[in-house]
């Protein structure tokens, strides 16, 4: 049960960022004993990878924080930020396999499953809101928001790993924010010109 949560985390982690979990997973599963990767996720931690998420999470922390070129990579990351929370569920899912849940043993596509669509939800949200913040903030709140959606994703990253229960308390206020920010858009686009 608590993998199911760790997974819900980490995916949600990942639809703010999709290099924020898996590099957190990966170098959690090399470094420390709190995460366990099988086999066929050890690539993961495997050291060119680390690398190469390190590299994709420098560039897309700088480029994240330019007003119109942020809705650019929004739009690119449509695909990738799914798949990292897919991956990121399904790998500590299967870690986690020697609890007693035999039903995510012997279905763990339902893992990835759950995985992409939280990713999916959470990126969605956070791009249709993104571009509301910049043109209300004429752009000053693009490096503001994208601090704290880096911050959060790093911070619930963490949380998912170490105490998943507290992660599912800050999935629910990352969806109540979520919630309120697009009735917010939907005002704003409602509201005369």
């Amino acid at each position: 049960m608590l993998s199911v949560l760790t997974g819900l985390g980490l995916s949600s982690a990942a639809g703010l960022n999709a290099f924020i979990p898996a590099l957190v997973v990966g170098l959690l599963d090399r470094h420390s004993d709190l995460v366990r990767l099988p086999a066929e996720f050890a690539w993961l931690a495997d050291g060119r990878v680390l690398a190469l998420l390190a590299l994709l999470l420098a560039a897309e922390v700088v480029v994240d924080k330019v007003p119109v070129v942020d809705t650019v990579n929004d739009i690119m990351q449509t695909l990738i930020r799914p798949a990292s929370g897919g991956a990121v569920f399904a790998a500590t899912e299967a870690a986690a396999r020697v609890d007693d849940s035999t039903f995510m043993r012997d279905n763990p596509w339902i893992g990835w499953t759950l995985g992409i669509a939280v990713a999916l939800i959470v990126h969605l949200t956070k791009t249709s809101v993104r571009p509301v913040v910049n043109a209300g903030t004429l752009g000053a709140g693009a490096p503001v928001v994208s601090t704290v959606e880096d911050t959060f994703s790093l911070g619930m990253s963490l949380l998912a790993v170490l105490a998943p229960v507290v992660a599912l308390i800050g999935l629910a206020m990352l969806g109540y924010v979520g919630y309120r920010l697009l009735r917010l858009r939907r005002r704003r686009e409602e509201q005369p010109g």
